[in-house]
């Protein structure tokens, strides 16, 4: 899925007609990040490499691209799939959407994850998603800065594109520069805080089934 998700975003980001992205799933689940059955020491640290290297670089890939990335949201967006939300530059979500960590309460810790939402809301309340594993609600995702827009669910389509169509408005150059600016000033780039997460993350997953307190 990373990979058709990567190559969806790149497909034609080299045509000036490109202006914008929009992110949407089907159904009551928006992303609910990887599959911890996969994440085991039977995999192998190659594999563990291959899965989180494609995560970081899909996650920077919608901050280092020049169009505006959209999240439409409308379900359940944990772990990776909170991550997802959070790195992209807006997102619209329906009053019915939840977001979550909830990595910790299955002995894998969210520490990619919360390199993109701890840019997005304030550091206290990353923590407690992060150490609690507690899902928000969108109401507070909106209030806490993770999320643009909260609407009722039969407005989702009307109201995203309502704002794609504005960013169609602007100029793709104009965008762009001020797409690239936002990102690298003043918080920086997520790519120098990532990849040493992605190689502690592997270096965690060949030792946790020995440990005893990984996913089974």
């Amino acid at each position: 899925m990373l990979e058709s998700l990567r190559g969806n975003i790149l497909a034609d980001i080299d045509s000036d007609d490109l202006r914008v992205i929009v992110i949407s799933a089907k159904g009551p689940v928006f992303s609910s990040g990887h599959d911890l059955k996969e994440l085991t020491s039977a995999q192998g640290r190659d594999y563990h490499t291959k899965v989180f290297q494609a995560c970081s670089e899909v996650m920077t890939l919608i901050q280092d691209i020049p169009v505006p990335v959209i999240a439409m949201v409308n379900g359940v967006a944990t772990a990776a799939g909170c991550q997802l939300v959070a790195s992209c530059d807006i997102a619209v979500v329906t009053e019915k959407s939840t977001f979550a960590t909830p990595g910790v309460n299955v002995g894998l810790f969210c520490s990619t994850p919360a390199v993109a939402i701890g840019r997005a809301v304030p550091k206290k309340v990353a923590m407690e998603m992060l150490f609690t594993g507690s899902p928000i609600s969108a109401q507070d995702a909106l209030l806490h800065g993770l999320v643009s827009k909260v609407v009722p669910e039969e407005r989702l389509e009307e109201e995203t594109l309502a704002i794609a169509r504005r960013v169609c408005q602007a100029s793709r150059p104009v965008v762009a520069l001020g797409k690239a600016t936002f990102h690298r000033w003043p918080r920086g780039g997520m790519r120098p805080t990532l990849q040493p997460l992605v190689s502690w993350w592997i270096t965690w997953l060949s030792e946790t089934d020995r440990r005893g307190y990984g996913p089974s």
